[in-house]
């Protein structure tokens, strides 16, 4: 008998993979996003010091009032990803490395990362 593996346990191998090769650093951090079914969610990390820099989700005060549903769509998405390079841009970042934790480069995951393009953070 054929078993299916759970769909989030093959994206935790993809993730794994891919973080053998994407590294955030002082110069250029890794901006990585979380995607709940309800929520989203992303940080920007210097992996050399083991740190998060910037931080911004769905969930965030200055986000939830400017949503008009939750914030698991693609509205929510953008938003998101506009705050985080806000902040980002207000802290001196403006490099960054794009790390989509093993989700398909489609939705909300490519919704983040076009309004954070928007904003003016740069990968």
């Amino acid at each position: 008998m054929i078993k299916k593996k759970p769909r989030n346990a093959v994206r935790r191998r993809k993730k794994a993979r891919v973080r053998k090769h994407v590294f955030g650093s002082a110069e250029r951090p890794r901006l990585a996003v979380f995607r709940s079914n309800a929520q989203i969610y992303a940080q920007i990390i210097d992996d050399s010091k083991g740190a998060t820099l910037v931080s911004a989700s769905s969930l965030d005060a200055e986000v939830k009032e400017q949503l008009t549903h939750g914030g698991g769509n693609i509205e929510a998405a953008k938003i998101v990803g506009k705050a985080v390079a806000k902040k980002a841009l207000d802290n001196g970042i403006e490099n960054v490395v794009f790390d989509r934790a093993g989700y398909l480069y489609a939705g909300r995951v490519a919704a983040l990362a076009e309004g954070a393009r928007e904003a003016g953070l740069k990968f």
